[in-house]
């Protein structure tokens, strides 16, 4: 293996089926929108979380967005969303008009506080500005404190949002992540744990809402022999030929679970103990499905920062990737409003994600470890 090829932080794994069920696709000229395999990808996916519905979609961005408008939020309306995460759990809300409240993080997860989260409903239901709506994210596939966010969110009778779009395969006391909430996202985006090379899906245990979901995402078209419209629609349905590649990356995904998990195992065998390195811990009752190694650095105590490794990876074509930088840091949200303490910025500043992917294999390793080392000894 060439010294200059790339070792990415996580790329596409295919199981070797896919081709089966794009082939079949093409065969039976089912290559427009919709089709078999939507239909039994949905199943698959119900299958393997428990959820009784699922409407499988053009992206996790476009699942959250149909969740919001299904809660009738409209401008100027409070939804709560997890402050460290990535920009797509926030950008469905502004899409609405609405304002997002962001919450901090919590140390033991990295996930939302709710400390926090309590704080801010009843600061706005104070304001008369009761939230529409809560978006907690499952951050690299760890699962948040679902039950403290729940008890929550039940007790001032608040819809729940639920980003598992980083955590399918990830479990909170045996329940699949995605599947607490009012509604459930997921995400096949090209850099994760299975992938359609672009796809999402909307999880729901009701089905009247997982129906109209499925019609806006359809433009919104009315049964009628002409083409009618009463509602505004979306173009934000999954095609027959990608719901073809998630049907076989649906097979293997325990297996890549399990590549994704044995990451992890492999970094923190190795670097568990160095001074100032501390890897996303795991929780009780949590599984997750380690989409991404994550740790922070202290460069105090580890002698360099989380930059230096960074750049050092980067020299040799390894690709790593500083952790999300919170949303309330982002100068597009600089005037929404913010709850809780420093813990999210503290990770951004400190924290790197390491290459990940279920497709290393051992001399890609070789080369990770051959840069965490050097980096130390210096």
């Amino acid at each position: 293996m060439s010294e200059l090829s790339k070792i990415w932080l996580s790329s596409p794994h295919m199981g070797g089926t896919e081709k089966n069920y794009v082939n079949e696709a093409f065969d039976t000229n089912w290559v427009a929108p919709l089709g078999p395999n939507v239909d039994n990808f949905e199943k698959d996916i119900c299958a393997f979380t428990g959820s009784s519905h699922a409407a499988v979609l053009s992206s996790g961005t476009s699942a959250i967005h149909l969740a919001l408008i299904q809660l009738g939020v409209g401008p100027g309306d409070r939804v709560i969303c997890q402050s460290f995460t990535f920009s797509a759990s926030a950008n469905p809300i502004a899409y609405q008009g609405g304002i997002p409240v962001f919450i901090d993080s919590e140390v033991d997860s990295w996930n939302m506080d709710p400390n926090a989260l309590e704080e801010s409903i009843k600061a706005l239901i104070a304001k008369g500005k009761k939230p529409k709506a809560i978006i907690p994210v499952h951050l690299y596939g760890m699962p948040a404190k679902m039950d403290a966010i729940m008890s929550i969110a039940n007790r001032y009778e608040i819809p729940v949002i639920e980003d598992a779009a980083e955590a399918l395969g990830s479990t909170y006391e045996n329940k699949a992540c995605g599947t607490f909430g009012d509604f459930g996202i997921l995400s096949f985006n090209g850099n994760k744990i299975i992938t359609t090379s672009g796809g999402g899906a909307l999880l729901s245990e009701n089905e009247e809402w997982i129906k109209m979901a499925r019609f806006r995402a359809t433009q919104a078209r009315d049964n009628a022999p002409h083409y009618q419209h009463s509602h505004i629609g979306y173009n934000y349905r999954m095609s027959n030929i990608v719901a073809g590649i998630g049907r076989g990356q649906m097979e293997v995904l325990p297996h890549r679970v399990a590549q994704r998990r044995a990451n992890y195992s492999r970094y923190t065998e190795r670097y568990g103990d160095v001074p100032g390195f501390h890897f996303q811990p795991d929780l009780p009752g949590a599984f997750s499905n380690r989409w991404l190694t994550s740790l922070t650095i202290d460069p105090h105590k580890a002698g360099f920062s989380r930059e230096d490794l960074r750049l050092a990876m980067d020299a040799v074509n390894i690709e790593s990737r500083p952790l999300w930088k919170p949303m309330h840091m982002q100068p597009v949200f600089k005037d929404a409003p913010y709850f809780g303490g420093k813990t999210a910025e503290k990770l951004f500043e400190n924290g790197l994600c390491l290459p990940s992917g279920s497709n290393l294999s051992d001399d890609d390793f070789n080369r990770i470890f051959r840069v965490l080392d050097k980096t130390l000894s210096r």
